[in-house]
């Protein structure tokens, strides 16, 4: 359970230690800004295999767990990150040991650290500061810090093994771990060496009763107005593309209407995976492109639902006294991850016929890859196509086509670090002191098998060469110069029949590899600069260098446009330097034995840094705090700062190119005319573009394909003149610390942000927000996008067909809620005579009040209250210890929320989302010899997440885990 630094235990005989969040020494006790910490004991009791894991016991960091929102978008990368208060993971810092640690993902993105990668063996405890931070650490501080605290003191070996899976067997999850740790020369130095690793699997939609759903919403034809209590949209479960699936759909003109599908005996028509022609199913038919049913490609196998992540890491840390005043140290990281998802995969579909090079296949009588049965059946059905005419073909490829249709990312993190440390006597003071030098370097890759389009198109095309060989048709024909000898001609008719030789032919490699380099200098001295009545005035002052440079390498493929949509990728790389200096002086007023009634002590702090970065320029950031100790045990706190984000590489150098993708949610689609921040301007804003343009049809059954198949030429590109963004943050809060009862520590924090020059990314979709969400919609935001003016025989007039996305310093952010901790420990033989053993409650909650999102400065977008930002979450904890045995329970809450920002019974089915409450227990037997063995099951309740999300709870279900620990 997370407890407030006040009252942790295993920093409660501290006398002077660095906190995170300062670089001065003090007592824990002593932060004006709230700390929360998480120790090491958790990752036992509650079963957790990484420190991502970790995170996720925190209520103020937004959970990660490589899961796909269900939308056809993938489950990612399998890198966690932490994300403090849902203010975007490159808002919030990651430290080790008080150090900032190199970039793991795509370098000339966000500044974000994985969490897999940290040493769970090492971890002597997770210490999050919540606000702020910018001052003493430097750019992206500005949600808070996440500083991971290594042990350097392990003596001894350990050998850890945990095994776990779902009740349905389909999350089989293992961890190991060997730690060894040796003091020497008469305990001046200490060395440990960590090695470990994990795995946990891929996950697919249809592994989940609950994600197997299949849902989305539609236009609901019962709807008869914005006041009658009937919602406009309705639930399609489940939910199908009716114009294509994995054996084909035959049409008899590309374009994705009813009357185009093949018919025989009034029936259309697929290809079944013997090639011959048999009856399908389109089920429902809801319009373009859904089917409630039927046979189609179902919604919910577009992705996959988790990325599985195997992790290994190997670490050396250690210290030496070379004198009694001066320590060595030094850290030594290599880390290894491999990720595996499920993207989406390769179609040929009528709802691409935009360009027909990548849209449904043309094949007419003479292909011989049809067998006389399939050419028989099709000339029954089209006399024309008896007479030599076309036919289309409407299918997928997503499983019988490439090598392998999972996406694998990788990544290797090297990193080391000498230090030395300690203090020494001048000037009737002492001074303490440390200088470190840190160089890290990550290698990264995304890989994915994908269709090279030229080739494909090659292979389509097969004849018969006159002596029963079937050969690419650009082989045999009179023009010797499009000549392919290695082309392979492919089978698409029916799922299974593609060859070998087809296969490789087909298919290229795409993805990138990239490369991020860090060095980073950092010496700070500290000291008593003067003695007041109450105390010493302490200062420190702190100088960092840092160099980082970042690399971006397409692939060939994509480098030479081979892929879908053409587009030619470019090679791209960016490096910065930064010079930092900083001051942070602790000013004791009350205290000792200088006190007032109600003033036990008072303290003030503060920091400013100075920040030369050489793209981004200068930046002064700073933080002022204060601390009221107004009796024993009653703490009130508070702090107020200015903190900064940079560009990043990305951001300002992102070479200009063209891509093809989709538009992202259109706001006059009937399904979300009715939502967002301005529902009455979004509707009455696009009702008047309809009215200018009769041509795009009738509004209320408007839905555009560009929300889900990529046919948006979007413009992407850097943005050289960005700045730093800025936030002002400001906490106060109280702290009881056994006031009044013994073992009994409360606090409560307020926590306010206000972001301005934010740094944001302005896709097609946010254009298109902001120009029908805005009372006074910008001509220079609306001209940013443009829509189909007529049909196109594939896409309705009005499909979103060209965009824009780059980055401006436009966005606000406006952050409002508090976090509360509440800890209590007794003997229960305090309560009731002679009971053995001890207990411990633990709460934890945070609650945000506001939570206003702006992408251009003007129009809000508040996800407060909502599935992505409930008002409330919260964690329970209870403890019980005697003598060998420990049992943990915690329980896990969610509140009720909106579905999402203006949320009716008018504009969707399911407008409120019910709280989440999931149970977890455990249990530790430590056995006299160093064997402890361990097992849990976690939510044992089996409580699915609230209907019909697929994230607002645990997907996973009941689930069990066992582990074995043995010390010697």
């Amino acid at each position: 359970m997370s407890v407030p630094e006040q009252a942790a235990d295993e920093t409660a005989t501290m006398d002077a230690v660095v906190v995170t969040g300062s670089r001065i020494r003090r007592s824990v006790a002593e932060t004006s800004a709230p700390v929360t910490s998480i120790g090491d004991e958790v990752f036992a009791e509650r079963g957790l295999v990484s420190a991502a894991d970790a995170l996720n016991q925190i209520t103020s960091l937004v959970p990660q767990y490589n899961q796909a929102a269900g939308d056809g978008s993938s489950s990612g990368d399998g890198q966690q990150y932490a994300e403090l208060f849902g203010l975007g993971a490159g808002r919030t810092l990651t430290l080790v040991n008080g150090r900032r640690f190199v970039t793991t993902s795509s370098g000339l993105g966000d500044a974000q650290v994985d969490a897999n990668i940290i040493p769970t063996g090492l971890i002597d405890r997770i210490e999050v500061v919540q606000a702020g931070g910018a001052a003493v650490y430097g750019s992206d501080a500005i949600a808070g810090v996440v500083n991971y605290i290594l042990r350097d003191d392990f003596e001894g070996v350990e050998l850890d093994f945990q095994y776990g899976d779902t009740e349905l067997n389909n999350y089989e999850q293992t961890s190991w771990r060997v730690t060894a740790g040796q003091n020497f020369d008469n305990d001046r130095g200490n060395v440990a060496i960590n090695i470990e690793g994990s795995s946990t699997p891929l996950v697919r939609f249809s592994d989940f009763p609950t994600s197997n759903r299949s849902r989305i919403t539609q236009g609901n034809p019962d709807d008869t107005g914005p006041n009658d209590g009937i919602p406009s949209l309705r639930e399609v479960i489940p939910a199908y593309f009716w114009n294509f699936n994995g054996n084909g759909v035959v049409y008899s003109v590309p374009a994705p209407l009813e009357m185009f599908q093949t018919t025989l005996d009034g029936t259309p028509i697929q290809f079944a995976p013997d090639g011959s022609i048999i009856s399908y199913d389109p089920g429902d038919v809801l319009g373009i492109p859904f089917a409630e049913g039927g046979q189609g490609t179902r919604y919910s196998d577009l992705a996959g639902l988790r990325t599985g992540v195997d992790r290994l890491s190997g670490n050396l840390i250690g210290h030496y006294d070379l004198t009694p005043g001066i320590r060595l140290n030094t850290e030594l990281l290599y880390s290894k991850t491999d990720a595996e998802s499920v993207p989406q995969g390769y179609a040929r579909t009528v709802l691409n016929q935009t360009d027909p090079a990548l849209g449904a296949i043309l094949f007419t009588r003479s292909n011989p890859f049809l067998t006389d049965d399939a050419i028989a059946s099709l000339s029954a059905a089209s006399p024309s196509f008896a007479a030599g005419a076309p036919l289309w073909l409407s299918r997928n490829f997503y499983n019988d086509t490439f090598p392998s249709n999972v996406q694998k990312n990788e990544t290797e993190v090297w990193r080391g670090l000498v230090g030395l440390e300690g203090d020494f006597d001048a000037a009737d003071r002492n001074f303490y002191w440390t200088v470190s030098g840190s160089y890290a370097e990550v290698s990264g890759s995304q890989s994915v098998w994908d269709a090279d389009i030229a080739k494909f198109n090659n292979a389509v095309r097969a004849v018969d060469d006159g002596a029963g060989n079937i050969v690419c048709a650009i082989n045999a024909d009179s023009d010797t110069t499009n000549d392919d000898p290695n082309c392979a001609p492919l089978n698409p008719f029916g799922a299974g029949n593609i060859s070998e030789a087809a296969s490789r032919y087909v298919s290229v490699m795409s993805g990138m590899d990239y490369k991020n380099k860090q060095f980073d200098f950092l010496a700070t001295i500290g000291t008593e600069v003067y003695q007041l009545p109450a105390g010493a005035i302490d200062m420190v002052l702190a100088y960092e260098h840092r160099r980082e440079e970042a690399s971006f390498t397409p692939y060939e493929a994509n480098q030479l446009g081979l892929l879908s949509g053409g587009t030619q990728e470019v090679p791209t790389s960016g490096d910065y330097n930064t010079n930092e200096l900083s001051a942070e002086v602790l000013v004791p007023i009350l205290g000792g034995d200088v006190t007032l009634p109600f003033a036990q002590a008072l303290e003030l702090n503060g920091t400013y840094r100075f920040v030369d970065n050489s793209i981004a320029g200068e930046e002064s950031v700073w933080s002022v705090g204060t601390r009221w100790e107004v009796t024993d045990g009653v703490t009130i706190r508070a702090t107020k700062s200015r903190n900064f984000r940079a560009p990043t590489l990305e951001q300002l150098f992102a070479p200009a190119n063209t891509t093809i993708s989709n538009a992202g949610n259109d706001p006059c689609d009937a399904d979300r005319i009715d939502a967002g921040p301005n529902p009455s301007i979004r509707r009455a804003n696009c009702e008047a573009e309809w009215a200018a343009n009769p041509q795009y049809g009738d509004l209320a059954s408007f839905q555009d394909p560009a929300e889900n198949f990529s046919i948006t030429s979007v413009a992407v590109g850097g943005n050289p003149e960005l700045r730093n963004e800025v936030s002002d943050t400001v906490t106060y809060g109280i702290v009881f610390d056994h006031f009044l009862v013994p073992g009994l520590t409360l606090s409560a924090d307020r926590i306010e942000i206000d972001l301005t020059d934010g740094l944001s990314a302005f896709t097609t979709e946010d254009f298109m927000a902001a120009c029908y969400d805005s009372a006074s919609p910008s001509d220079e935001v609306c001209s940013a996008f443009t829509r189909l003016q007529a049909a196109d025989g594939t896409n309705p007039a009005g499909t979103v067909v060209t965009g824009r996305t780059t980055t401006f310093n436009a966005g606000q952010i406006i952050f409002k809620g508090e976090v509360y901790y509440a800890n209590y420990d007794f003997d229960l033989d305090a309560v009731w005579n002679g009971a053995p053993g001890q207990m411990s409650f633990g709460l934890e909650a945070t609650h945000v009040s506001e939570l206003s999102t702006s992408v251009t400065g003007t129009t809000f977008n508040r996800s407060d209250n909502t599935v992505d930002d409930p008002d409330w979450t919260g964690r329970f904890n209870a403890r019980y210890a005697t003598g060998p045995l420990i049992v943990s329970y915690q329980l896990n809450y969610l509140d009720n929320v909106s579905a999402e920002q203006g949320a009716t019974i008018e504009n969707n089915p399911n407008p409120f989302i019910d709280s989440n409450i999931t149970h977890d227990i455990s249990a530790i037997y430590d056995f006299d010899n160093g064997l402890a063995i361990r097992a849990g099951i976690t939510n044992f309740t089996d409580e699915q997440p609230s209907y019909p999300t697929l994230s607002y709870g645990d997907i996973l279900g009941r689930r069990y885990f066992a582990g074995v620990n043995y010390k010697f």
